[in-house]
């Protein structure tokens, strides 16, 4: 009976030690679920964020060989500069110069070059077309790319003065028209004199009657035929660029005149032609 006591007792106590281990494990089984649980989630979490920055990553990809694509087909090296040119304007230099001489064209070695006798042949055009050339005290000569319209002294002020004449307004608006028809031009305005000495109460001496004839011409220039103030520049010479020897009356004529010289900004027409290549694509 006692044997029989004894082994029932182990049995017991075997089965609450089994009983112990079985709920420990089950908690730990219930623990590790948890955890990989939690690591599912959070793997889940990670691989959620990882697509959506592989999205992002490949707009950006996207983006880059758009714009990559793009400024390939609109860039163009001039010099030390890049210059943005749209298919349009490329097309409008070639329509120009194809009218430019053949002798000229074969000249241009690079778009700057070229340009340059696109710009040229503008302003030519321009010239020609403004009836400047019919004026005999209007004399024009064209180098290249830049123009020198000297106008002689009777055409703008009466003798010893600064102050513009009547007659001016002819020529003056002429002029804004030629300087008007192209933005990038820059403006150089010099005013020149004969070699006698002048000194009254308003005036100095030549050089500062030079100077004054010169900013009446870019003032008027500006407040009545809307010249650019930006793009102009007021000079004198005084008497000391004769075109001939102060030997005459008729010599010194010639020496009292306005010199207007006409420079096509190379950089600023390809900084306004991204500009509106721009807004065009707006």
């Amino acid at each position: 009976m006692k044997k029989l006591s004894i082994v029932l007792l182990a049995i017991i106590v075997s089965s609450c030690v089994a009983k112990k281990k079985y709920v420990a494990l089950q908690q730990e089984n219930g623990e590790i679920k948890s955890e990989l649980q939690k690591t599912r989630v959070a793997k889940e979490d990670l691989e959620a964020k990882f697509d959506k920055i592989q999205a992002r990553v490949d707009e950006y990809n996207s983006k880059i060989m758009s714009l990559k694509e793009e400024s390939d087909s609109k860039l163009e090296v001039v010099g030390d500069h890049t210059a943005l040119m749209s298919n349009d304007s490329k097309r409008s230099m070639r329509e120009t110069l194809a009218n430019v001489d053949p002798a000229k064209l074969s000249q241009a070695k690079t778009l700057k070059d070229s340009m340059n006798l696109a710009v040229s042949y503008n302003l030519e055009k321009a010239i020609n077309s403004s009836t400047i050339n019919d004026d005999e005290d209007v004399a024009v000569d064209i180098n290249e790319t830049v123009v020198m319209i000297s106008i002689a002294d009777n055409m703008l002020f009466n003798t010893a003065s600064y102050r513009l004449s009547s007659k001016a307004d002819k020529i003056l608006k002429k002029l804004a028209d030629v300087i008007n028809s192209e933005p990038s031009l820059e403006v150089m305005v010099e005013g020149h004199t004969d070699s006698r000495p002048i000194h009254t109460e308003n005036i100095a001496d030549n050089w500062d009657l030079s100077v004054l004839r010169a900013t009446s011409v870019v003032r008027a220039l500006q407040e009545q035929y809307g010249v650019a103030p930006e793009k102009m520049y007021a000079s004198g010479r005084s008497r000391y660029q004769p075109l001939v020897e102060n030997n005459s009356k008729e010599n010194m004529a010639k020496n009292r005149r306005t010199r207007i010289i006409l420079l096509p900004n190379i950089d600023k027409f390809f900084a306004l032609m991204a500009s509106n290549d721009s807004m065009a694509s707006n």
